[in-house]
């Protein structure tokens, strides 16, 4: 299959074709194995990449900057401390000058309106490194983690128990109903993702033949689950809700009682991190032998290789 993906960008992966999303999962499997087995290539030789950050971060800087470097292009980090986005320049002056100087822009931070006009105005593949609506590249390495627990995607059922209109719980609703995963959300009514992204990804998923569903009830929910995820309660940002927000989620931390709810003994354990010891999940799930969030982790930056080798 020709590659889909040369020149664009991944604000979304509503975005982009099942077939499309595909071809970047089987490219990061390979960049994986070359990865394993100690093979050192230069194909980012002579490139430049803008990574601008408004939110800190751990595992999105790290995989780009590690991505970008062992390929032999050069990586600049560039936060809001660093540029005027937004600021005294425009977004769209800042997009046209960084697209006249890198081949390539990730963005982190808050809006989502931000990313897609550097998109539009800079010219060169623009990538989302986290939005407050979205997660792409989380989602790819979700994605791969899943695909290699269990050898396929189709008939997958991923339950994500906690903050349901969060960004990750957001981005995997897409990825999962593109992807032929089931997927379901386990959280309070009251943090329910919208109805308008309900109805996008409800179409998505009638063309994959996966379902969504949505429940307050951990025992219903979680029924034959393969996969359990979680992310922290509070996001960046919502701080001030944090007292109100651990009374109203404190039945759904995952523990050992909770995944037992998924009546399989085969059920595997994510998480985007960081994770929050002792509130949304505990140590001995994190920690123990269900988890594979540190391969998860690992799976971002095989993933974001992936995506800047296709679009490069």
């Amino acid at each position: 299959m020709k590659n889909p993906w040369k020149g664009k960008s991944l604000l979304s992966l509503a975005d982009h074709s099942p077939q499309d999303i595909r071809w970047l999962l089987d490219l990061s499997h390979t960049v994986k194995k070359e990865k394993r087995s100690g093979s050192v290539t230069r194909r980012f030789e002579g490139k430049t990449l803008a990574l601008i950050f408004e939110k800190r971060s751990t595992r999105t800087r790290c995989a780009f900057e590690t991505a970008f470097g062992e390929e032999g292009g050069h990586p600049v980090f560039l936060s809001t401390q660093d540029i005027q986005l937004g600021a005294k320049e425009s977004i769209e002056d800042t997009a046209r000058v960084l697209g006249r100087m890198f081949d390539a822009i990730e963005f982190r931070g808050f809006r989502q309106e931000t990313v897609e006009a550097l998109a539009q105005y800079s010219g060169v593949p623009v990538y989302n490194g986290l939005t407050d609506i979205d997660h792409p590249t989380q989602v790819l390495a979700d994605l791969m983690t899943v695909e290699e627990e269990f050898g396929k995607l189709e008939g997958v059922k991923l339950v994500f128990v906690g903050d349901g209109r969060n960004n990750v719980a957001r981005a995997l609703m897409t990825g999962c109903s593109k992807m032929g995963v089931d997927y379901s959300i386990v959280s309070p009514a009251s943090l329910f993702p919208d109805e308008e992204l309900l109805g996008r990804c409800r179409a998505f998923a009638q063309a994959s033949g996966s379902r969504i569903a949505l429940s307050e009830e951990p025992e219903a929910g979680l029924a034959g689950a393969h996969a359990v995820y979680t992310d922290v309660w509070v996001s960046m940002g919502e701080e001030a809700e944090a007292a109100e927000r651990m009374r109203l989620l404190a039945p759904y931390q995952v523990n050992a009682a909770l995944m037992k709810k998924t009546g399989r003994a085969d059920t595997i354990f994510l998480h985007c991190l960081p994770a929050v010891k002792g509130s949304e999940v505990t140590a001995g799930v994190i920690d123990g032998p269900s988890s594979r969030a540190w391969d998860e982790a690992e799976n971002r930056k095989h993933t974001i290789k992936a995506l800047m080798l296709a679009t490069l």
